[in-house]
Formats: C-alpha cells, structure tokens, sequence
C-alpha cells in the first residue's frame, strides 16, 4: 500500500506525559516525510499553542480544537466556531455547578477564572502561554471548550442534544476535565475533509491516537492506530493498536506498516 498522509495526535501520542518527544519519534515522522508522506498534527489543543512543536518537527499542516479548525499549509480548510447561545448555555451551567471552563478562539485560551487552583494546574499540565480572562463579546468565537472539576455524574448536565457529547481528557494532571465535542464538528470529520481536499482515499491514510476524542479520527482512515497507553474503549475504533507513548508507539506502529525500520 502507498500511504499518502499521517495524523498525529499530540499529548499521549507524540508527547509523553513529561511533555517531551523521543528522539525516534522525531526520526520517524522526518522519515515519513522523506517517502511523499503529509504528516498533520491532529489536536484537541488550540492552534496558537503548537507552534513550537510543529516547527521543531517541521510540520505545516494542523487539525486543532477537535476538529473545528484545519489548515493545509497555509490555506484554511475547517473553520467551525461553536455556536454562540450554546456557549453561553455552557457558561450558565458552569456557574452554577462550581466548574470552570476554558474556551479556545484562534489566537487565546480564554478562562473563566485565572485563580482557581484546578485552572492554573490545567495551564501547567498543558504549558499554555495565551491565557486571557473571558469575555462574553468573545462568544462567537469560540471553537473549542474544556471543562474542568465535574465528577463522574456530570458531562450530561452540558450534553444539550445529540450533536454534543463530553470525552474526558486523557492526560495525568487533567483529571475531570473534559473537552466538549460536537457529532458534526471532530478530528474525524476534518480528517474527511482533508482527505476530499486533496483527492486522496482513505486507504491511503494513517492516523495515531489515545484519547476518545480521536475515535472518529481513527475511523476515518485506513489504518488506525490506537496507543498503548489509550483508554480501553478506544481499541474498538482502532484497526490497530500499537504500544504506549513511552514504549515508542508512533515508531511501533510505522514499523507495522513497513515505513520505518
């Protein structure tokens, strides 16, 4: 099989929880690249914090906050902000429930508050740099959302309709966050997107992840590959699974389909 393109996820698939890359998975991608393979970062993080990261990896092209917005090189080919009225049904829920949220626009991570120890440890937890304090005119903005401080019992309290569904964040530091996701609106179809954009099926494409905001986006492609340090319930969306971040997952896997050595 002659693949053509290669989704990363980020935090638990390229980064191990100490925020770092191995060197081999740095030789990996860079030999994907070598062969004709586009390689997209594929986050739940904001795009104003992966700059670094996709310089020092030399890649150019992104799928962030979930899926709402994508960009092939330099042209923009998703670009879905949520709605505002939801949003702010999300704000209301939030106050009156003890949570908090931080809201994600192109250029700032919005929170609604910046004290709280649950927020500060977040923005350590992911090394977040554009933090603002949120203001409602930014309501129409917002492109993606996290959740912080809801126990178990809670994601259905901001599940307004079938088009929206919680997916806890699968990092140590973050527990009970979650990242809203939209049923129209994730990696998957972004992946879709960008497969239709550029004339290439599905077959052709690999993608690696291990949070359960990448199930749609390990569907969406002809060989998906689950970490091993994912969630149990995301093997099922997976055709492959591969070994832990810390175990060398994405060169594993690469490996499997005969790209690295």
């Amino acid at each position: 099989m002659t693949y053509k393109l290669l989704f990363l996820d980020i935090d638990g698939t390229i980064l191990k929880p100490d925020h770092t890359y191995t060197e081999a998975t740095r030789n990996a991608i860079a030999k994907v690249k070598e062969q004709g393979i586009e390689v997209f970062l594929a986050t739940g993080r904001p795009l104003h914090e992966i700059d670094k990261l996709a310089k020092e990896l030399n890649i150019h092209s992104y799928i962030g906050y979930n899926g709402a917005f994508a960009v092939h090189h330099d042209k923009t080919v998703v670009n879905e902000p949520m709605d505002k009225n939801t949003v702010e049904k999300f704000l209301d829920i939030a106050a009156k429930n003890d949570h908090e949220l931080v809201l994600y626009t192109r250029d700032t991570s919005y929170y609604t508050t910046l004290t709280r120890p649950l927020v500060t440890n977040f923005i350590d937890t992911f090394q977040m740099h554009k933090n603002e304090l949120f203001k409602r005119e930014k309501s129409d903005q917002i492109l993606g959302a996290t959740l912080m401080n809801l126990s178990p019992s809670q994601p259905a309290l901001y599940e307004l309709g079938a088009n929206i569904h919680l997916s806890p964040v699968h990092v140590a530091g973050a527990e009970h966050c979650y990242d809203i996701i939209r049923k129209n609106v994730n990696k998957g179809i972004a992946v879709d997107k960008v497969l239709n954009l550029l004339d290439i099926p599905r077959e052709q494409a690999i993608a690696f992840g291990d949070g359960m905001n990448d199930k749609e986006m390990l569907q969406a492609v002809g060989e998906g590959f689950a970490m091993g340090n994912a969630p149990e319930e995301l093997f099922q969306f997976a055709k492959n699974k591969t070994t832990a971040v810390s175990d060398e997952g994405i060169v594993n896997g690469l490996k499997k389909l005969g790209l690295t050595i």
